[in-house]
């Protein structure tokens, strides 16, 4: 089945309120801790500025804390499902917000959810980003993330789409952090429905 590209509108989340440390915020304290620890680091404080800033937009989503930490290769944060630190790129944070966004907000079971799941097509081990399965063990949903900067595309419906061929999914969730596109699949009909909004795990699963 091929999943068009259709016009339809994404939720919005940016009316929430949160208090937290800005981006500016985080960087400053960076700075602060590299000058106290008497000019060792100096050098990294552009690096680390231009890697918080290219990072840690602030998303169409809500706003979360993450166990981050600067290593040798780079910033890291801890995969709540993974359970271990991974690399924290703009695709990952993007990620992490809507995996929270899903457990917190949507009521998805963290255990009912996995990320990095290799799948076999072709021949070739492809990689989904996120599934989440139903209380029988059975795939439900397949998440797909880009990079905010990065435009969702016919390109990247085709990707999920070929992954689903294989997991046969019902729901199909796209977003790069500020667009989110989620839609129903009915195989019996063999019609896409785009929903307004991503439904709750109740809801998908009810």
């Amino acid at each position: 089945m091929v999943v068009s590209l259709s016009i339809f509108s994404a939720q919005s989340y940016t009316n929430f309120a949160f208090t937290h440390y800005s981006v500016a915020k985080i960087v400053s304290l960076m700075h602060d801790m590299l000058q106290s620890s008497k000019g060792k680091y100096l050098d990294e404080s552009s690096y680390f500025q231009k890697d918080f800033q290219r990072i840690m937009v602030t998303l169409n989503l809500p706003v979360y804390s993450f166990h981050i930490q600067n290593r040798q290769g780079g910033m890291v944060v801890f995969d709540r499902l993974r359970r271990r630190f991974v690399a924290l790129t703009p695709e990952e944070w993007v990620r992490q917000h809507v995996v929270e966004f899903l457990i917190s907000e949507k009521g998805f079971p963290a255990a009912l959810m996995a990320n990095e799941i290799t799948i076999q097509r072709n021949g070739m081990n492809k990689r989904c980003d996120t599934v989440v399965y139903n209380r029988e063990g059975d795939p439900l949903l397949i998440a797909e993330f880009k990079a905010p900067e990065v435009e969702i595309n016919q390109q990247t419906f085709d990707q999920i789409a070929r992954y689903n061929m294989i997991l046969k999914v019902s729901y199909l969730l796209i977003s790069n952090g500020m667009r989110h596109y989620c839609c129903r699949i009915d195989y019996e009909t063999q019609q896409v429905t785009y929903l307004p909004d991503i439904p709750s795990f109740a809801a998908i699963t009810g």
